[in-house]
């Protein structure tokens, strides 16, 4: 058999969780490994948390907050941290990506491009630190008024599988920018580049118990971290379920909440589109990370005029999709995360044939004896789905795209926006007035026209209904972890003289 190890191996992280500036074991010694979904090899042993862990890292981060330096350092010394922060990403983008790549099954491409994306987001919350601004507010009075923006406090931040590292700086970034301190837990499959951050963090200059990393899973770890009232923000990616249960929790404490819950997205293919354009936007919407992006066009909505055109374009290039390793550079499409999720995965393309549908792509797990240890699974394409079964409503979260077919626009943007989950969706045509015209009638946080994916750290990034509460990078990102305050000042004071007056006052 071929051999299936990688050619080298990155600089690993330190097994330890990071606690108040100490790299730690759990308290109870319990350990977890964590495996590259190619080969199912474990990478690393790392420290699982506990209760005890998460009490302590928050107590870190509570006494860094209340008693510490960090959040009344100038905040051009804090934008001076997270630039060195993205000077070190810079010149470890190597050793990272590969760590990336065995932990989530990635492409080395995609990885590499997550850490040049990783450092702008530093960078841009250092000059957004820099550049903020309060607001001199009118009064009618000889006063001052003034709203000024503090950090909100302790943060605990949780992070998912698809995006370890990128999704941890959209978080870490703008709160240091504001003076807030952290607990962080990664996902419990894919916690390495998370640890190295911590490690950045610290070697960068943060003081003590600003960034602390906890590891685990949801009900040992993250459960206790989201319900302890010294929390005054919870920042959660991830699943609806989850999320739910969260907000529950911030409810009981009423501390606030950003949520980011995914979405089913539509990728909407109008009957003027440029096919050739629509077809290969179609394949990076779907099968970029293999399907596991929060924002994959995995349902394309097609004008049937078009539809046979355009679903043999896309079907001729799918079956020409290169899977493979990570590291292997002709490889286009990487493992799914787990065998549960795999499991999960397989489990929607079979519910969808039989909601009707029809499999004329993938669907299986690939012959080559090379991937027989990992999770790979057939970059997939179903079409005839119904528009009301459960495979046109849920997240998919794989390499599986549906078609399926509208007649004339209106119908197209009623199909796309029926979803409780509008986080993003795409639009081909090339009318730019008809384009913009369905763009401004979809409820949506994100709608590329004639493009799929693209983000940039000046924009905002958050959903629509059940999608989500709140928004990441941008401004309002930044916004997310500061609290308004109003400040008064009476410039020319006077007593009132209202109350006990003198009988002779009167």
């Amino acid at each position: 058999m071929p051999d299936t190890e990688p050619p080298r191996a990155p600089r690993l992280p330190r097994a330890a969780l990071q606690i108040g500036g100490r790299f730690t074991e759990a308290r109870d010694g319990a350990t977890r490994d964590t495996l590259d979904p190619a080969s199912g090899a474990t990478v690393l042993t790392v420290p699982e948390a506990g209760a005890a862990d998460v009490d302590a890292a928050l107590s870190a981060a509570r006494t860094a907050f209340d008693d510490g330096p960090w959040p009344r350092t100038p905040v051009q010394d804090r934008a001076r941290l997270l630039e060195r922060v993205a000077d070190a990403i810079d010149a470890e983008t190597e050793e990272l990506a590969w760590l990336e790549t065995l932990d989530t099954g990635k492409t080395l491409v995609e990885s590499r491009a997550d850490m040049d994306q990783i450092a702008q987001v530093f960078r841009y919350y250092a000059a957004e630190a820099r550049t903020a601004r309060g607001d001199v507010n009118p009064v009618p009075t000889d006063a001052l008024s003034l709203t000024v923006h503090e950090p909100v406090g302790v943060v605990a931040m949780i992070t998912p599988w698809n995006y370890p590292l990128l999704q941890a700086s959209w978080k870490i970034a703008p709160a240091l920018a504001a003076g807030c301190t952290f607990v962080i837990k990664p996902s419990e499959l894919t916690p390495l580049t998370t640890l190295r951050i911590g490690e950045m963090l610290q070697e960068a200059g943060l003081p003590d118990g600003v960034a602390n990393v906890v590891l685990g899973g949801g009900a040992a770890v993250g459960a206790p971290l989201t319900e302890d009232p010294r929390v005054d923000l919870i920042s959660f990616t991830g699943g609806i379920v989850t999320g739910r249960r969260i907000a529950r929790a911030a409810a009981e404490n009423v501390a606030r909440v950003a949520l980011e819950l995914g979405g089913k997205n539509p990728n909407l293919v109008l009957a003027d589109a440029d096919l050739d354009l629509a077809s290969d936007q179609a394949l990076n919407a779907v099968y970029y990370h293999a399907g596991q992006v929060c924002s994959a066009g995995s349902r394309l909505l097609v004008d049937r005029s078009v539809a046979d055109a355009l679903t043999e374009r896309i079907v001729d290039r799918v079956g020409r999709i290169r899977i493979g390793f990570g590291w292997e550079e002709a490889t286009e499409l990487g493992p799914v995360i787990s065998p549960e999720h795999l499991e999960k995965v397989q489990g929607y393309v079979a519910l969808a044939q039989e909601e009707g549908a029809t499999l004329v792509a993938g669907g299986g797990r690939p012959s080559d004896p090379r991937f027989a240890q990992g999770t790979f699974l057939e970059p997939t394409v179903l079409t005839g789905l119904p528009h009301d079964g459960r495979v046109a409503r849920e997240e998919i979260f794989g390499p599986v795209l549906t078609i399926e077919t509208f007649d004339g626009d209106a119908e197209g943007i009623r199909l796309a926006s029926a979803t409780r989950t509008g986080l993003a969706a795409g639009i081909f045509s090339r009318d730019a007035a008809r384009a913009m015209r369905a763009a401004r009638r979809l409820r949506f946080g994100t709608v590329w026209l004639n493009d799929f994916h693209p983000y940039f750290p000046e924009a905002p990034w958050g959903g629509f209904g059940e999608s989500g509460i709140g928004r990441e990078l941008g401004r309002t990102g930044l916004a997310e972890y500061q609290e308004e305050k109003h400040l008064y000042w009476n410039l020319d004071p006077e007593p009132v003289g209202w109350f006990g007056k003198r009988d002779d006052d009167a």
